[in-house]
């Protein structure tokens, strides 16, 4: 095979040779994946490999080999904080989670040696179903199917926060005790390590976050980053979630921040679209509002969900201190041709005025 380039370098090579060749590393080593996928028996003969998603943060690949089919699923090239790209403990969680009887694919290797793609990375099940963005699978387009769309995306994040996390393999991912002021405190130091400009309004809302923060109700397994986009629904009717995806973020902490996220990054009918909105047919007829998925939330769960608000303006503060990070490596030049960055210097803003909303409301 030819090396396959993207816009920030060279991708895919065929042996550790390529690889060593390039100033940059590249993204998989065939050859290297290869021999790993042998060693843990793993198909057999040729690796044919395509990339999924969108690969704003972690990188996905889906594997066929000798009629065998896996994601393998990797950090962005170093040097990157590792905290936020631990495919290690992000495998481990999946496991974890996954004899609790949450629908995640079954991880089924787990490279920790760096020597091998310059990243540790683990290989999973593939899950034959689809995700929902822009379209609307036929299956799942009739009205009664968006309707049961809306109640299992519901249903499968109560399940979730429903894990007993006081067991002594899940009570070592994280410490719900001080999760929000952490989260505050964090992103704020992201902004000041991350930004070119001057927003006086992340600084006033972080204040603002810090002084009306809710009393935490409960502790649970948190995704981070819970919305439709990353849920996996069965190829048949009705509606079901087969798999939460990308685990990147998950912790142990305040269930109302994943809650928080997912109605504050819905498309709503009623509100103005955001550049967190990544679903838009929820749009549509047939689709619960924002207010349903909440008000059903409450019902499942037994939370109180007065303080929303606050969780939503959390979101999508956090939501622009990550987004700016993209758009300063975009003015440094790490992601030419990239059409997304651009939108940023506008966008973020715009964030940040949407966070600004949700804390009015309170």
């Amino acid at each position: 095979m030819t090396m396959q380039t993207a816009p920030d370098g060279v991708e895919v090579v065929a042996t550790a040779e390529d690889a060593a060749s390039l100033a940059s590393p590249p993204l998989l080593v065939i050859e290297t994946v290869t021999a790993f996928l042998d060693e843990h028996g793993l198909g057999s003969g040729p690796l044919a490999w395509e990339r999924i998603g969108d690969g704003q943060s972690n990188i996905t690949y889906r594997i066929s080999r000798g009629g065998q089919v896996l994601v393998l699923r990797r950090g962005p090239r170093p040097p990157l904080p590792r905290s936020t790209h631990d495919m290690v403990r992000e495998a481990r969680i999946q496991r974890l989670l996954r004899t609790e009887g949450i629908p995640v694919p079954e991880v089924v290797a787990v490279c920790e040696d760096e020597s091998l793609l310059g990243v540790p990375f683990y290989v999973m099940s593939y899950l034959d179903g689809v995700v929902i963005t822009d379209t609307v699978p036929t299956h799942l387009d009739p009205v009664e199917q968006r309707d049961a769309t809306s109640r299992a995306v519901v249903e499968t994040l109560t399940q979730l926060h429903r894990v007993d996390v006081t067991t002594a393999d899940l009570a070592g991912l994280g410490r719900p005790d001080g999760y929000l002021e952490r989260q505050v405190a964090r992103f704020a130091q992201l902004w000041e390590a991350n930004t070119t400009r001057e927003l006086p309004q992340v600084a006033a809302l972080a204040t603002w976050l810090e002084q009306n923060r809710p009393r935490t109700q409960a502790a649970a397994v948190v995704h981070g980053d819970y919305r439709i986009g990353n849920l996996m629904f069965a190829d048949r009717a009705p509606a079901t979630v087969v798999g939460i995806l990308d685990w990147e973020m998950a912790t142990l902490g305040d269930p109302l921040a994943d809650l928080g996220y997912l109605a504050a990054t819905y498309s709503d009918p009623g509100s103005e679209p955001t550049i967190m909105e990544l679903t838009p047919v929820t749009r549509q007829p047939g689709y619960w509002t924002r207010q349903q998925l909440v008000d059903h939330y409450a019902q499942r769960s037994g939370l109180d969900v007065t303080a929303l608000p606050w969780y939503q303006a959390l979101a999508l503060w956090k939501s622009a201190i990550f987004c700016e990070a993209i758009y300063t490596r975009w003015l440094h030049g790490e992601r030419p041709g990239d059409d997304f960055s651009p939108t940023l210097e506008a966008g973020v803003p715009r964030l940040l005025q949407q966070s600004q909303e949700h804390a009015q409301q309170l």
